[in-house]
């Protein structure tokens, strides 16, 4: 064994069963059984935190779990690893934010989805161009789901769960106005504002005059700065809590796109707001 070998930090089962499962099945301790009686005891685990509304303590857990105390904690320091339990005060456990930011996710998307297809549909029966319906997630927006057909003219590069920079797309640059200038900066600094075609913007005060009209409009536009050929126009879908929770944009081949779509663009996000629970009335 040579030295970088002997230095290396040893993951734990469990850890590499959550960032890894298709390597925990051959690598885990001895391989698949291993990988999944882990994952099993860690689910045990969490459902004996979400039947008690307190905090519990490993004695509590281990009973009622049947687990021995000593491997109880040592699944739950990697649960506590990942956020996905927090050790509180005095040695006790409680369901950690990890699990609600994954659960929010989770139900936004999926109701996001169920209110909106029926509208993306009837907008591109109206426009013939590819529909598309996307959520944020870090720096990046995430397609969940498309309208299109081959009337679109256009061929779909991004497929579902594909992934593009905030700032290279129309979806993208609502999220960034939604937000602060302190917040637009740093996510300028973390990114550098890297290009994708001649047209991207790669300037920050370029990004907050892009950003300042997006406010101003109330939709966003991406000029072929993602992909040469294509621009888009983007509105937003918000939640019943008046939260921006996705974008709700049109693609088309650059000579194709047109503003008198914009319209109908806003009304459909609104419309699928307004399945989600949004009282535009009383936005501010």
């Amino acid at each position: 064994m040579n030295s970088s070998q002997s230095t290396r930090p040893q993951l734990s089962s469990l850890q590499v069963s959550l960032a890894h499962p298709s390597v925990a099945s051959t690598q885990a301790n001895g391989g698949l059984g291993m990988a999944i009686q882990v994952l099993e005891r860690a689910t045990a685990l969490l459902d004996a935190l979400a039947a008690q509304p307190d905090p519990v303590a490993l004695k509590d857990l281990s009973k009622a779990t049947g687990l021995h105390a000593s491997t109880a904690h040592r699944i739950l320091n990697d649960l506590v690893l990942g956020r996905y339990v927090d050790r509180v005060d005095s040695g006790l456990y409680q369901l950690g934010m990890r699990l609600l930011e994954l659960g929010s996710l989770v139900k936004g998307r999926l109701n996001v989805r169920e209110a909106a297809i029926d509208a993306m549909q009837a907008l591109h029966n109206l426009t013939g161009q590819t529909v598309n319906l996307s959520v944020q997630q870090s720096d990046e927006i995430v397609y969940i789901d498309r309208a299109w057909s081959e009337r679109s003219g256009m061929q779909v590069v991004r497929a579902i769960g594909g992934r593009a920079p905030l700032h290279l797309t129309s979806t993208g640059k609502l999220f960034l106005s939604a937000v602060d200038t302190r917040q637009v900066r740093a996510y300028a600094a973390r990114t550098h504002l890297a290009g994708s075609t001649a047209n991207s913007i790669t300037v920050l005060e370029a990004l907050e005059r892009e950003l300042s009209l997006v406010r101003q409009h109330g939709y966003a536009r991406d000029n072929e700065e993602l992909e040469l050929g294509v621009r888009c126009i983007a509105a937003g879908i918000y939640d019943d809590t008046g939260k921006l929770v996705a974008g709700l944009s049109i693609s088309a081949p650059s000579g194709r796109l047109e503003d008198g779509w914009i319209p109908q663009l806003v009304a459909t996000a609104g419309k699928i707001s307004e399945a989600l629970g949004y009282d535009a009335s009383l936005a501010t």
